[in-house]
């Protein structure tokens, strides 16, 4: 081929697969080719769950503090290469260079709470819960799990997953998306670097044969997803109708709520950054803009003004404010979604279907929309794009009111000076994370990704403390000596 082909990590080792189907992976600033993924077969599968849980069997047998070395040691590479990685992101993912970047430091503290297993994972005991009866519970690992992971972080994303896999003594199957397997590659390279012990961590690439394969499978005892709701609600659906413990992340509609007393720098540009960063390609992303009262007018005047002279080119360029959207596919759907909101009668601030003009990559532009209305397709759907939909309320009630309409709760933000404005919002809403004078709502990697409703499938979140409790089984031991 005149494309490398990327491989698969099986057991320890590098393979280039048996498969003759391929996707073929490109660089959305320019439209080429830069690779071909292969798409790993159900008996590909099978053979790397089995070699997983073969590698289980003595992984589990490690004692915790031992584990944990292979993380802080992954950890040093991770930090050392994290410009390399990053690049490698840019190149198939489209974000800006310092997006990535980011990314990448937000993946090395999901290895850093990780690292502190032999803490997590310790369970409590009682002296004489009855006479001359203690009784303990210890926690301890499932098995072989598997993680199913989207084109939009794919270093951090993962490292949601396996790093808290693995120090719990399990053993993992990383799927990520075909659109970018360059960068999970890379940051297997350094796991393998770091001396991971053979078939305790895995990747293999694909579609949905590969991801049926891989949720059915007899060995595999929890399955971890990052995706859109549909997808979502099948891998819940398909693998807990296998036995299986899952996780599912979904989809959302994020609102953003303005108080008129709130700082309107600082909150355009917290909207900017939401709304636009990563170019609209996150689950966090703001997508709707819910002004309360007088302050729309002058909210906007400046948003518009502060949009406008956004940067819009490749991620790799320095002082490029926001990249090209994924695939060629993906850009056509957004732009779909700004022709849908302009025929459903919404008013265009600014229109960023002419900013791919010229450009060979997969390019649109920052998208805002006024007089929305809550039944429009762009305030309803998750459109995964610099598209931001404004719907005006008068009171800060009506604000709830709309945002706990949605079916989707992953996380919204409120502007505001006001405490009580703030505390009230906090307290009523309906949403998993919440965010007070915050762009990005992001949870560190020690509290839970807590989305709720449609935007989240299962009972344990990913990462923090949820992360241990999903990735162990609790066992509680009653003793009596005499």
């Amino acid at each position: 081929m005149s494309v490398p082909l990327v491989r698969y990590y099986i057991n320890g080792q590098w393979e280039e697969g048996t498969t003759w189907t391929f996707h073929p992976v490109t660089n959305p600033a320019t439209g080429a080719v830069i690779a071909q993924v292969p798409f790993a077969s159900a008996s590909e599968v099978d053979r790397t769950v089995k070699a997983a849980h073969a590698a289980f069997l003595s992984w589990r047998e490690v004692p915790v503090i031992e584990r944990v070395q292979v993380l802080y040691r992954y950890k040093a590479l991770v930090e050392k290469y994290a410009e390399d990685i990053a690049r490698i992101m840019t190149t198939e993912n489209g974000k800006t260079f310092e997006d990535a970047k980011l990314s990448v430091r937000r993946s090395v503290q999901m290895i850093e709470v990780a690292c502190g297993m032999p803490s997590l994972m310790m369970g409590d005991s009682l002296h004489n819960v009855s006479k001359d009866i203690d009784s303990y519970s210890i926690r301890q690992p499932l098995g072989v799990c598997a993680g199913i992971t989207p084109f939009n972080f794919p270093a951090m994303v993962p490292m949601w997953m396996f790093p808290f896999a693995i120090a719990a003594g399990n053993t993992f199957v990383l799927k990520p998306s075909e659109k970018v397997p360059l960068t999970p590659t890379r940051t297997a390279e350094l796991l393998h670097d770091a001396g991971v012990p053979a078939g305790v961590y895995n990747v293999l690439h694909g579609g949905k044969e590969t991801v049926d394969a891989l949720i059915e499978h007899p060995l595999v005892r929890a399955v971890s997803f990052v995706g859109s709701t549909p997808i979502a609600k099948y891998v819940y659906t398909t693998a807990a109708a296998h036995g299986k413990r899952v996780q599912a992340l979904g989809g959302a509609k994020n609102h953003h709520v303005v108080m008129p007393d709130a700082n309107l720098e600082k909150t355009v540009e917290s909207i900017i950054s939401s709304a636009f960063g990563a170019a609209g390609e996150r689950c966090l992303a703001g997508s709707v803009l819910v002004p309360v009262g007088d302050v729309a007018e002058p909210l906007l005047k400046l948003l518009v003004e502060k949009t406008s002279a956004m940067k819009v080119g490749n991620g790799i360029e320095p002082g490029t404010d926001m990249g090209p959207l994924v695939t060629d596919a993906h850009c056509k759907k957004v732009l779909g979604y700004i022709e849908k909101g302009v025929t459903e009668g919404a008013t265009p601030l600014l229109d960023g279907r002419k900013t791919g003009e010229g450009k060979t990559g997969f390019f649109a532009g920052p998208t805002i929309f006024d007089n929305v209305t809550p039944d429009m397709t762009i305030a309803r759907e998750e459109i995964f794009g610099p598209v931001l939909s404004v719907i005006r309320v008068k009171t800060l009630d009506d604000a709830i009111a709309l945002v706990n309409s949605s079916p989707f709760g992953n996380t919204t933000s409120i502007h505001t000076r006001d405490g009580y404005s703030a505390r009230r919002y906090a307290e009523k809403i309906e949403v998993g994370m919440v965010g007070i004078n915050i762009g990005v709502a992001a949870p560190m990697a020690f509290f839970p990704f807590s989305g709720w409703k449609a935007s989240f499938f299962g009972d344990l979140h990913a990462h923090g403390k949820d992360a241990v409790a999903f990735y162990t089984e609790t066992k509680v031991i009653m003793t009596r000596w005499v």
